[in-house]
């Protein structure tokens, strides 16, 4: 809800989840939205908090060994958690809510309820925050290694029913990547997820409303693409070029300089291309594709000169070398202007 807007709470019911979360000991509310939106945001990244090709450890615990405290100029916004009351009162009183709901209470209802006061702090406190922290961690390494990934192969993220089961149905993971404001993580019907079952409750009794869910042909799009893209991969034996997210980020300005150093570098849909090797290639000749070095050629490349197909597109795929900050010239302009 907080992480992803993904439905609405009453006030009773956004207060009881705050102090369940406190009773976790994962910090406040704000705290954890703001690495759980970076983690989404520069996934697989130097600059995910958890990123998952540092190693299973590393994405499990080690990371909080590293963690620095709140970067506010990396781009994620919170705002609406500082407008949000519930978020922080929960964040001032952290502490003392979570001693209360964590510690105290379920130590008084086992030690009053079964006269067990060894296994009250044993089971009740130490063990189950125990298990809670490391099934929480379980999201950020084990979704992320291991299992399947129908809805898109561009990161780590995985669904496995393992994890869904030791996550109250968080193994559904590589669906969340792809939906993340969908409130379900486990979209089938038969799929392992108890917290989409008690969302669904939340709003049947009224606690709830708004759930979002995307439209199940987006899903299926989705699912279908991914599938074709694997089937064409193997048939062709190999990939069709490096993953965006794996390429450096450049500034418009940076793409410029490198040309006038006599890289032959082509700009399309914000993506930079070296087509040193293939102008003498081009089947419609050396003086298109030399008109579109270090320029935008986003338009050229549509329509503009030519409307490539399939083909094209999966050799340009090839030639990828870097993407552009703000995603072109157009971009770069209004930041020079501003």
């Amino acid at each position: 809800m907080w992480s992803h807007r993904a439905y609405y709470a009453s006030p009773a019911l956004r207060v009881l989840l705050a102090s369940l979360g406190a009773a976790s000991f994962q910090r406040s509310i704000l705290w954890w939205v703001y690495l759980h939106r970076a983690h989404h945001r520069y996934i697989d990244t130097d600059r995910d908090p958890y990123n998952a090709k540092r190693g299973l450890l590393y994405s499990h615990f080690g990371w909080l060994f590293y963690r620095k405290e709140m970067d506010t100029n990396n781009g994620i916004d919170i705002a609406d958690l500082h407008n949000d009351p519930v978020v922080t009162w929960q964040h001032r009183h952290f502490n003392f809510i979570g001693f209360l709901v964590g510690v105290l209470l379920p130590f008084l209802i086992v030690g009053l309820g079964w006269n067990d006061w060894p296994g009250a702090i044993v089971y009740a406190v130490i063990f189950r925050i125990y298990y809670i922290l490391n099934a929480t961690f379980t999201v950020n390494s084990l979704a992320h290694w291991a299992g399947d990934q129908p809805y898109s192969d561009a990161y780590t993220a995985r669904n496995h029913f393992i994890t869904a089961i030791l996550t109250l149905g968080e193994g559904w993971h590589n669906f969340h990547h792809e939906f993340p404001s969908d409130y379900r993580n486990g979209v089938r019907w038969y799929d392992y997820d108890p917290t989409k079952w008690l969302i669904w409750i939340s709003e049947q009794t009224g606690f709830a409303l708004g759930l979002k869910r995307f439209k199940d042909e987006n899903i299926e799009l989705s699912r279908v693409q991914q599938q074709q893209k694997v089937l064409n991969r193997r048939e062709a034996g190999l990939d069709i070029g490096p993953p965006l997210h794996t390429l450096p980020v450049v500034e418009w300005e940076d793409y410029e300089q490198q040309v006038k150093e006599g890289r032959r570098l082509i700009s399309i849909a914000g993506v930079v291309h070296d087509v040193a090797d293939f102008i003498a290639e081009h089947p419609g000749g050396e003086a298109y594709i030399k008109s579109g070095i270090g320029k935008d050629a986003t338009a050229m490349f549509h329509g503009g000169v030519y409307h490539h197909h399939n083909a094209a597109n999966n050799l340009l795929a090839g030639m990828r070398v870097a993407v552009i900050r703000g995603g072109g010239e157009v971009e770069a302009w209004k930041t020079h202007r501003r």
